[in-house]
């Protein structure tokens, strides 16, 4: 800890550097909405930002996207061990087996070096700030790149960790490729510049605090709160009585062939630790529901974090105490060059109902029912004649959370892996061809129970040009779980209605729509809860 090893730590400091570092990635967050041109990142706030230590493990993060929190250290550890970073480098990263998620995330990672060392090509960085956003579009086999894929080649451009900006000068030949393979360039240049802009102020926050503090102690005190976390979650985990916890779920299907897809987990508490089996879960799919290592990471990350409780610092600590068994060449840690659109999104919220409906066995009075389970993707584009150019709109859709052991669930409410808002009606008629002609609360949908699951939600677009639509939804077939003798909620739908007929559409589908149609989605409710 760079000479502070016998350093006593006070309490009151260590709070404080946790909500300054805190402040630091929600002050990125804050800059990255502001500066963004996308609807997706400057109205629904899909995007995260971090702050880590000199080994790369996350020391605080803003209270942004779990899936994307959970599993960015893979890529700041990535972008560490594929480049040797010197002051004003850049990594930009979205292979997902390279560190990355699935291809719309792009992921950047600066190396923050202390003011005196900062022309010092040979220093070494002292932090690491990182950040992630999901673009409405990387190119790839279907607007919005989140197509009913069987490749990965075939989502989108993949960028392996490379420098975007190499000694504060752009890479403008890397920056004109990634443009040359997107079909909203514009809006791409404006997000990714969002983004540097982001970690450029985490830079000089962190620099700020160097000279106020010193790197040594900011450097202790970011060991001190990694270790106070994992503290905080092995008192967590003393409290759940020891044993093996098992439950499994299924998805609908991959897209490509209509048969369910199980993710098995086991949960073995012992003591202050546990470990995370998902041995038995189903071989990778043909289709887009693959997750990567990182993904599954992130869900357990998110679920001890929620059981833990909320003053638990979010940070790399968290995960010291729990062990994590997740089969090479399984749906839950997929081999390349298998699909993954649709694992960052979907199968990421069922290995979290997996995970709570193990923990449900062991703590019955602290966890809630199934929540939607999906996120209800929907990506919609082609070109809009009124203004001349391509568009590509992509959003997820709330559903329903899971009846509480002590209340009802939430209604229309984002739960679990995501945590974006949604775009607003006038957003949405600002900058696309569309039409909103339906947008409400889809009543009844939760499961009974003494308490309901919450309500999902009804989204109706009617495209004014003809588009191609992609959705990767799930609880089409099943509704999510109800807890201790508590209903099922009702599953979703999705529906095409053209020239007043209505179609019912499969959970995952690409389609070409014609001016005048609606999408319709019916997100699904929440499981109910008795006892």
């Amino acid at each position: 800890m760079r000479g502070l090893a016998d350093m006593n730590m006070d309490p009151i400091k260590l709070e404080l550097y946790k909500n300054m570092l805190t402040s630091v990635a929600e002050e990125m967050g804050v800059t990255l909405q502001r500066t963004a041109f996308s609807p997706n990142i400057k109205e629904r706030l899909d995007f995260s930002c971090a702050v880590f230590d000199d080994t790369g493990k996350m020391v605080a993060q803003a209270a942004h996207i779990p899936v994307h929190l959970g599993s960015m250290p893979l890529s700041v550890l990535a972008a560490i061990a594929h480049t040797e970073m010197a002051p004003g480098d850049m990594i930009a990263l979205n292979d997902p087996y390279r560190g990355g998620t699935h291809l719309p995330d792009i992921t950047l990672v600066a190396p923050v070096l202390s003011n005196h060392r900062e022309k010092d090509t040979k220093s070494q960085p002292i932090f690491f700030v990182a950040n992630r956003a999901h673009h409405a579009d990387v190119g790839g086999m279907s607007p919005g790149s989140m197509p009913i894929a069987t490749s990965v080649i075939q989502e989108g451009i993949r960028i392996p960790p490379v420098k975007l900006i190499r000694g504060g000068e752009l890479n403008t030949d890397l920056w004109e490729l990634i443009l040359a393979n997107v079909r909203t360039p514009e809006e791409r240049r404006g997000d990714i510049e969002a983004q540097l802009a982001a970690n450029r102020v985490g830079e000089r926050r962190l620099q700020e605090m160097v000279t106020k503090y010193g790197d040594a102690e900011i450097t202790a005190y970011m060991a001190e709160l990694r270790a106070y976390a994992s503290r905080m979650v092995r008192a967590r985990l003393r409290g759940i009585p020891d044993g093996r916890y098992v439950y499994s779920d299924v998805l609908d299907n991959d897209g490509i062939i209509d048969e369910s897809i199980e993710i098995r987990v086991a949960i073995e508490i012992k003591g202050d630790t546990a470990v995370v089996d998902f041995t038995g879960t189903a071989p990778q799919a043909r289709g887009s529901v693959n997750t990567i290592y990182a993904i599954t990471l992130s869900a357990v990350f998110y679920t001890f974090r929620c059981i833990a409780g909320a003053d638990v610092p979010a940070n790399a600590g968290c995960l010291e105490p729990i062990q994590v068994i997740a089969p090479e060449g399984s749906v839950v840690n997929a081999k390349f060059p298998a699909a993954v659109a649709g694992g960052n999104v979907e199968t990421s919220q069922r290995i979290v109902d997996v995970l709570l409906g193990a923990l449900a066995q062991a703590c019955p009075d602290q966890i809630p029912a199934a929540s939607s389970g999906t996120m209800n993707n929907l990506t919609i584009g082609g070109y809009d004649v009124s203004r001349g150019k391509e568009f590509t709109y992509y959003e997820t859709i709330a559903g329903g959370m899971g009846a509480r052991p002590n209340k009802d669930g939430i209604d229309a409410i984002h739960t679990h892996m995501t945590n974006t808002m949604n775009t607003p009606i006038e957003a949405i008629e600002t900058n696309y061809p569309m039409q909103v002609v339906e947008y409400g609360v889809r009543r009844g949908t939760g499961g009974v129970g003494k308490f309901r699951g919450g309500a999902g939600v009804v989204r109706a677009l009617q495209m004014l040009t003809d588009v191609e639509v992609t959705i990767l939804s799930e609880r089409r077939t099943r509704g999510p779980y109800g807890l201790q003798g508590g209903a099922q909620g009702q599953p979703g739908r999705n529906v095409l209605i053209s020239e007043g007929e209505e179609h019912p559409l499969a959970g995952k589908v690409s389609i070409s729509t014609r001016e005048g149609d609606i999408i319709r989605i019916e997100t699904p409710g929440g499981g109910g809860f008795s006892s």
